[in-house]
């Protein structure tokens, strides 16, 4: 678990702090949102036998510059190999989506694994989140309902217009329907994957007027058993779908176990909205998820942290753009 505060970013600075020091931790394990699958070992991200890697040294020696240098190397490279992956055809890993799930009590949504795919120790950042998200009133967007945790802030805590939830797996799909979700005023429920969903609603934007057209001014993305390259394609679809200062939020789960890594992701994702037309900071959350209570019947813990960075990221672009 990392144990240390890390250092704040600089006055008006969107980027987030360079990792602390590091501290032992067990094996990795599958997370939200899961970085690039199996990266070819480089001196940025091999680990030694501690399971720590060359970033986390340098951090814990002191040496910022020589930190922030292989940061900024991995972003680079996550970004060209980014480039190579969507140069390649993808095949969809519907393999969480043709498993059954099932909710454990009221604090846990569990796979066939029984790993967590969602958590109540989450409330207090999904409160957070739907905060963020509702900002600016309006009409807002949330993908993956899991345990309804942010719908419920949304909807209970926040005045919007509408409120659209998008849910692709049958068995929460249907355990929201038995919760009334279908029939709540203002809320919209498409039970699909978000892939389908948002491409029929932008190529149905496109035969409507501006002022006709389906927009968000706030959208939070949070799903399961997918990786950073899904996340990428979600992204690069938010401007055709999003207003002009509408805000985006997502569940910050990249690499959770290795705080290096985590920033990278965390940079990475910031500099590719920035090319989208999206202004990103991050907020430091604190988090304890130290009580082995908590993780009773969960296979494999996936929050290690004290800290979360809780992205905001603005859009400064015009809706509906490429």
């Amino acid at each position: 678990m990392v144990s240390s505060r890390p250092r704040m970013p600089r006055e008006g600075s969107a980027r987030p702090p360079p990792p602390p020091p590091p501290a032992r931790r067990p094996d990795r394990f599958p997370d939200r949102i899961r970085p690039r699958t199996s990266p070819p070992p480089t001196p940025r991200n091999e680990l030694d036998n501690e399971g720590h890697c060359a970033g986390e040294y340098a951090s814990a020696g002191g040496h910022a510059e020589l930190t922030n240098a292989l940061i900024d190397h991995a972003v680079s490279a996550e970004m060209v190999l980014g480039a190579v992956s969507r140069a390649r055809p993808r095949e969809p890993d519907l393999t969480y989506l043709s498993r059954p799930v099932r909710y454990d009590g009221d604090d846990k949504l569990l796979d066939t694994e029984n790993d967590a795919v969602m958590m109540d120790w989450e409330a207090p950042l999904m409160r957070i989140h739907a905060a963020v998200m509702c900002a600016g009133g309006g009409d807002t967007l949330n993908v993956g309902f899991g345990m309804g945790i942010i719908d419920g802030y949304v909807v209970g805590e926040n005045e919007t217009r509408s409120h659209t939830i998008v849910e692709a797996h049958p068995d929460v799909h249907a355990h929201m329907l038995r919760q009334g979700w279908g029939r709540k005023r203002g809320v919209v429920v498409e039970f699909g994957r978000w892939q389908e969903v948002l491409d029929r609603i932008i190529r149905e934007n496109e035969s409507l007027p501006d002022g006709e057209k389906r927009l968000f001014d706030g959208v939070n993305f949070d799903t399961y058993g997918e990786d950073y390259d899904d996340l990428r394609e979600f992204h690069a679809l938010l401007p055709k779908i999003m207003r002009p200062g509408g805000v985006y939020t997502y569940f910050n789960g990249l690499a959770p176990d290795n705080i290096f890594f985590h920033t990278v992701y965390c940079r990475l994702a910031q500099a590719e909205l920035a090319s989208l037309g999206f202004e990103t900071k991050f907020d430091v959350v604190d988090i304890d998820t130290r009580d082995p209570e908590i993780w009773r019947g969960v296979k494999r813990r996936y929050w290690w942290g004290d800290k979360y960075f809780l992205p905001t990221c603005t859009l400064t672009g015009a809706a509906g753009s490429e």
